[in-house]
């Protein structure tokens, strides 16, 4: 790179552009613009030359046409160590452009935007900024290219340390910053534009591009022997809608996991509540009156899995929930606030991890991907909303109001669980889980044996049918009174039918909730 002497800038990003320009002309380099870039430099002050005046053209076509010129991408894409390209631009009249400022129209918002027509955002569609963009990121050997206003300081900065030349490594992060930034804004017109065939399903288009940057990189993944990475999807709101960690060691690739299923399960639970998880599935869930109350309720179902778990919460950790959970070995806190008396009693324990992010941040447009050998599944995300008003009872016995309550709870919980699932407990917790069995009656059995309450008076929520009567059985024989399910199996009828025998109330959603 030769000590930069000319500037381009022409964006529509204009955050922190007066200041940036400004350090640009103390240094003594000689600014080019267009349209109202332009237009915002010279009001500021800044002197600034229309390119308009560099190529002897006007903007044409309503600004659709104006750095689209030799002068301009000549400027750009000449090689300073070719002989023959310096003698072309002295014979042609060319001055070389050492940076290239450009940030590029609004596309995805105004594609957001309900307001807009299909011209208006075809009109976004930004064509001389992409250009400059690709020609500038293509020399970054000789020109410097900026598209992130945030990145204008480090440039300044280096301009001045180095008296006119930015170091090739940072002309390269930069080149390869407006190469992602180039084409994510070509994804974005790609994916819009087979929207608006009409025959194309909006959800899952006829290509997967995902748009993601790198967060950090836990010590490993599932196994010390995986390598691991967390990548952020830019554009949304970030790791669990606003990740903050306010203490203790940095998240791991299993804690992560852990904390996601849990507050997605007490974002669904109403009332003060609290969910403990253990390799991907609650091993105990409880609410009551105080944060403080449903952690112990949930630390009932099974105290001895909680060792080295992950707690969820839905409401603010205040101190007496804080002392109640120092007692035990955790991993992780995660809840939507704490009080200064919570991060009191905390702060004793240094490695536990303490997570602030918001509950209501599930995104319903997003997609759930996962790796098969050589390529993805992928499915919208499991947000059908379990409205027990829907429910239809087929068995001679309704639930009473109490057990309904019940049966409500810990349908919720259930389709957090792995299946096939089996959740057994009372309108305050869960008393016995059973996970991931290969048959049904077998995660009957483990609801039951792992319960350390008594399961007399329960209700159980069951993620699909009962393919047989036999689970139902063991159930009812444990003391449950009423069970919800999906339905839907040839052989209801004669589940229903042991169901009234046994006297245990029996409803139907109509909705099933696996989860591999």
């Amino acid at each position: 790179m030769l000590k930069a002497a000319r500037a381009l800038i022409s964006v529509y990003d204009k955050r922190k552009l007066e200041t940036f320009a400004e350090g640009l002309a103390g240094l003594g380099i000689e600014i080019l613009s267009t349209g109202g870039t332009f237009k915002t430099l010279s009001e500021a002050g800044v002197p600034v030359t229309p390119v308009s005046e560099v190529t002897g053209f006007p903007e044409i076509l309503g600004g659709r046409v104006k750095t689209l010129h030799p002068r301009i991408h000549g400027g750009i894409l000449a090689d300073r160590e070719q002989a023959s390209h310096v003698a072309q631009l002295s014979e042609h009249g060319i001055a070389p452009i050492d940076l290239v400022v450009v940030n590029l129209y609004p596309f995805q918002a105004t594609a957001r935007d309900d307001s807009k027509n299909f011209a208006q955002v075809v009109e976004m569609i930004d064509i001389g900024g992409p250009c400059m963009v690709r020609a500038a990121a293509k020399n970054h050997s000789g020109v410097v290219v900026v598209v992130d206003p945030d990145d204008y300081s480090q440039v300044i900065v280096a301009l001045e340390d180095g008296d006119g030349l930015v170091p090739e490594v940072l002309r390269r992060r930069l080149a390869i910053k407006a190469f992602r930034h180039t084409q994510a804004y070509d994804a974005a017109i790609a994916g819009w534009l087979e929207e608006q065939i009409g025959d194309v399903d909006p959800t899952f288009g006829s290509h997967l591009l995902i748009d993601a940057e790198k967060e950090f990189e836990p010590r490993y993944g599932e196994n010390p022997h995986q390598s691991a990475a967390v990548y952020r999807v830019l554009g949304g709101t970030g790791i669990f809608g606003g990740f903050d960690q306010l203490q203790g060691k940095e998240m791991s690739y299993n804690n992560l996991l852990d904390a996601d299923v849990g507050r997605r399960l007490v974002a669904t639970l109403t009332g003060t509540s609290v969910a403990i998880l253990k390799h991907n599935n609650p091993c105990g869930v409880g609410r009551g009156e105080s944060v403080e109350t449903a952690y112990k309720k949930a630390l009932e179902c099974d105290p001895v899995s909680a060792f080295g778990s992950i707690v969820a919460v839905n409401e603010a950790v205040d101190g007496a929930a804080a002392e109640a959970m120092a007692s035990l070995f955790i991993e992780v806190v995660i809840a939507p606030e704490f009080t200064d008396e919570a991060l009191h009693v905390f702060g004793n324990k240094k490695n536990l991890r303490v997570i602030r992010c918001p509950l209501q941040s599930i995104d319903g447009t997003m997609v759930e991907l996962r790796a098969i050998d050589g390529g993805y599944l992928a499915q919208t995300l499991d947000l059908a909303e379990d409205n027990h008003s829907d429910w239809t009872c087929p068995s001679r016995r309704e639930p009473t109001a109490e057990e309904l309550e019940a049966l409500d709870f810990n349908w919720r919980v259930v389709r957090h669980v792995k299946s096939n699932a089996i959740v057994v407990g009372n309108r305050f917790q869960t008393v016995g889980i059973g996970a991931g069995q290969m048959s049904r009656v077998d995660s009957c059995h483990l609801a039951i044996s792992k319960a350390q309450v008594t399961t007399a008076g329960c209700v159980a929520a069951s993620d699909a049918f009962f393919p047989f009567a036999d689970g139902l059985q063991v159930l009812a024989e444990a003391g449950v009174t009423a069970v919800v399910q999906t339905g839907g199996s040839k052989r209801d009828p004669e589940v229903v039918e042991a169901a009234d025998q046994l006297g245990v109330a029996m409803l139907f959603t109509g909705n099933r909730h696996f989860r591999h």
